[in-house]
């Protein structure tokens, strides 16, 4: 239909579903999907494919966490099929640096106590069973600190917004020290207020769009809340998600068969088209502050704890 009704270009579509339909019934047009093929699907030539996918989060963390010096840490993912992609994507950038998962447990999601898989990530379990070990040889109640392990360089914690503001308190409640805690871009939600907070510390590979003085993005979003008002439709990720398709798109038609021409500084981050037809993202890198705000974060410097 888009063919017939004489259009040159098309931006969609959306579901990993559709997109597997689209390149199976492929019209023969340019075309910028918004997700990523199946694994194992090929790509016909002119279809080219952006996503905001949690996988390159977590290999964009691991590469920063080994530029850093971070080698040696533990992860703590949800249950089900994202959280084991998430965590896959990132295991295989970590070791491929040299990196190694020290341990790893998974939690659920639906739950809003954390504490078992969190212990046992940690240490700290074995910390608690010498205590308790202890006071029945002694027969008497001990005064006690449990204390997590001291060789990690990294927490990945990755989360949905919502299980994140209660999973980055309770690691701190339960002794994850002065480890630095990762997650992915979604554990930050620009509409989420005063709860926010409760992500203090956290590092993301974040958005320009939701980023404080983060150049163009900031004045890009300055324009459109003068323009919207404080309509919540704009201030999400998928905003700027849009906005830079029609970026990408733009420069694609313009580029022709020169794919490295495609370079797009962009609201979801630096952009460039490969040759294998998908988007590759480089975010910018926040740390969430005490007010609950991402604050930008330089370049990695090599073997600092606290990035």
């Amino acid at each position: 239909q888009a063919r017939s009704d004489g259009n040159d270009f098309i931006v969609g579509p959306l579901t990993r579903q559709e997109v597997d339909v689209a390149a199976s019934a492929w019209p023969g047009l340019p075309m910028l999907a918004l997700n990523f093929l199946s694994a194992g699907r090929a790509a016909p030539s002119g279809m080219n494919q952006f996503a905001l996918s949690p996988e390159d989060d977590a290999r964009e963390i691991a590469r920063r966490m080994l530029a850093s010096g971070q080698k040696r840490g533990v992860a703590l993912s949800p249950t089900g099929d994202w959280g084991t992609r998430v965590l896959a994507a990132l295991t295989q950038e970590l070791q491929a640096g040299g990196g190694v998962l020290l341990a790893q447990a998974v939690y659920d999601p639906a739950e809003h106590d954390y504490a078992t898989p969190i212990r046992a990530v940690l240490g700290t379990d074995q910390s608690i069973a010498r205590r308790q070990r202890l006071q029945a040889l002694l027969g008497q109640r001990l005064e006690f600190e449990p204390r997590g392990r001291a060789d990690l360089d990294f927490v990945f914690a990755p989360a949905q917004a919502g299980q994140a503001r209660l999973l980055r308190p309770q690691l701190r409640f339960q002794y994850a020290g002065n480890a630095p805690v990762y997650a992915t871009s979604d554990a930050y939600a620009a509409n989420g207020g005063v709860a926010n907070q409760d992500l203090d510390g956290l590092i993301i590979p974040a958005m320009p769009w939701v980023v404080p003085s983060s150049g163009a993005a900031s004045a890009v979003r300055a324009s459109v809340a003068a323009a919207a008002g404080d309509s919540s439709d704009w201030q999400s990720g998928l905003y700027a998600f849009g906005y830079d398709a029609c970026q990408l798109a733009v420069a694609i038609a313009a580029a022709g068969s020169n794919v490295e021409r495609v370079r797009v500084a962009g609201l979801t981050g630096d952009l460039r088209l490969g040759a294998d037809g998908r988007v590759h993202r480089e975010p910018a890198w926040a740390r969430i502050s005490r007010g609950g705000e991402p604050q930008l974060l330089g370049n990695p410097v090599m073997g600092s704890s606290g990035d």
